[in-house]
């Protein structure tokens, strides 16, 4: 796993899913500053890259979980990944929204779901862990067992751990936070005196550069 953990972390860094700025920093949509911004979204336009995840996804799915009902990704960044998963593992998809559609039928949860019975949750990347559980609990409320959670990229904080134990839903993730930061040192993507920078970033990241 640890070998697979740096794979992953240095192939988001070489097709720049991920990016490390110590020196300056990126602006998330939740007006944190941080000096670390990553879009997965990049890994589906890389095919070796995408096939890594996919199986990786696969086989931590197996292996921690034994072979769900259907896997569901969570909108939108994880519909794409999320059936590839699903075709490997020959499983219906479903994938849920943030907020039920405001037309139609006003779904949250898109696919059939009438046989499902229990899922794994795919996902892109966990910062807070907000978001992805909305989609656990949105699944939950459909009488659907939640088994767990995959996601390719976390950034490690101790309020996504909190949040996950409050859910009590189990995650495991491709990479995180701390591999990618060796990764990236001893690729020469950032230098030692870095590390510093981003220790401190990660242990506060609300408050950074307030």
């Amino acid at each position: 796993m640890k070998d697979l953990e740096k794979d992953i972390a240095e192939s988001l860094l070489q097709i720049k899913a991920i990016k490390l700025e110590p020196a300056n920093y990126f602006t998330w949509a939740s007006g944190w500053k941080s000096p670390i911004y990553c879009d997965n979204r990049k890994t589906l336009s890389y095919p070796n890259i995408r096939n890594k995840i996919r199986n990786g996804f696969a086989e931590i799915i197996i292996s921690k979980f034994g072979k769900p009902d259907a896997i569901a990704g969570v909108a939108t960044g994880a519909i794409a990944i999320g059936m590839l998963v699903a075709d490997t593992l020959n499983l219906p998809f479903i994938y849920v929204r943030p907020k039920p559609k405001e037309h139609g039928l006003g779904n949250m949860i898109e696919g059939e779901i009438g046989s499902i019975k229990n899922v794994v949750v795919i996902e892109d990347l966990i910062s807070t862990g907000k978001s992805s559980l909305q989609a656990v609990e949105a699944l939950r409320e459909a009488n659907i067992r939640v088994l767990g959670m995959v996601a390719i990229f976390t950034y490690a904080f101790d309020i996504a751990e909190t949040n996950f134990k409050k859910s009590n839903t189990e995650l495991h993730t491709l990479s995180n936070y701390h591999i990618l930061i060796e990764a990236a040192l001893k690729t020469g993507y950032i230098n030692e005196s870095d590390i510093e920078t981003l220790k401190k970033w990660r242990t506060d990241p609300e408050n950074w550069k307030k």
